[in-house]
């Protein structure tokens, strides 16, 4: 659902300007990512393709213990709500079939209080490694996007300064599949709320990278590709568990 979110927030900043580069944000993060590209992509033989895949891949890297743990609770989430679902669809059923507006406050606090006991707290979807990956990887992005050297060098079949419609293709695939996968962590109404956003993303992504240096979607196919197995490696860890467990669990 995060991933969503930081997606077009990120797909939104790129058809701005770069803006200030004197601000504290360029300084502190986008200057250090300029310079790390530089120097990976010399131990490269200045390619700065293989530079930009390897520096996306540790990032996801060292965010992912964050990431695991955000699937981990989520997990757990889905499985409290699966088991408080029928007390769920049926309060949800009376709301709808009252029109008194104190009946149905009357109804909400039941379900909030449903919530309470049994510790589901439906808006907690684990803001804190949003808020940490956001800056590392929007310094990232603007490092990539301003850099005039990457904007000249050709890796594999495109140059990095041009569109390639091929990696865009790619890279919209790749977000849509990696929403997909994600989606077996979520309630079914998570699911139904991020229905629109997992086509919007990926869509953002492919408006924005149809008119965007090739390096930006090489960089959303790596990123998006890396999430889609971190999706998998966190479905083994931590596999849905039957309600019949958890509820001796609970107990």
């Amino acid at each position: 659902m995060l991933l969503g979110l930081s997606t077009i927030l990120l797909s939104a900043c790129s058809s701005s300007a770069s803006g200030n580069n004197d601000g504290f944000f360029h300084k502190i993060f986008v200057e250090p990512f300029t310079a790390i590209i530089h120097g990976t992509a010399d131990v490269f033989a200045g390619s700065y393709g293989l530079a930009i895949i390897l520096i996306t891949l540790v990032i996801r890297l060292v965010l992912m213990p964050l990431m695991l743990k955000q699937y981990k609770n989520q997990q757990l989430m889905k499985s409290k709500m699966d088991i408080i679902k029928p007390e769920m669809e049926a309060i949800q059923k009376k709301i709808k079939a009252t029109k008194d507006q104190k009946e149905q406050q009357k109804l909400q606090m039941e379900m909030m209080d449903l919530y309470k006991k049994n510790n589901i707290n439906p808006l907690n979807i684990g803001c804190l490694p949003m808020l940490i990956q956001m800056p590392i990887l929007m310094g990232f992005y603007y490092a990539i996007r301003g850099s005039q050297e990457i904007a000249s060098h050709s890796f594999l079949w495109f140059n990095l300064g041009h569109s390639d419609l091929i990696l865009t293709a790619l890279a919209g695939i790749v977000y849509y599949l990696q929403f997909r996968v994600s989606q077996s962590t979520m309630t079914q109404e998570q699911q139904k709320q991020m229905r629109i956003m997992g086509l919007i993303s990926p869509i953002m992504i492919v408006i924005v990278s149809l008119n965007a240096p090739a390096a930006l979607p090489l960089y959303w196919t790596v990123g998006g590709t890396f999430l889609i197995f971190q999706s998998l490696i966190g479905r083994k860890l931590y596999p849905p568990q039957p309600n019949n467990k958890k509820i001796a669990a609970d107990k």
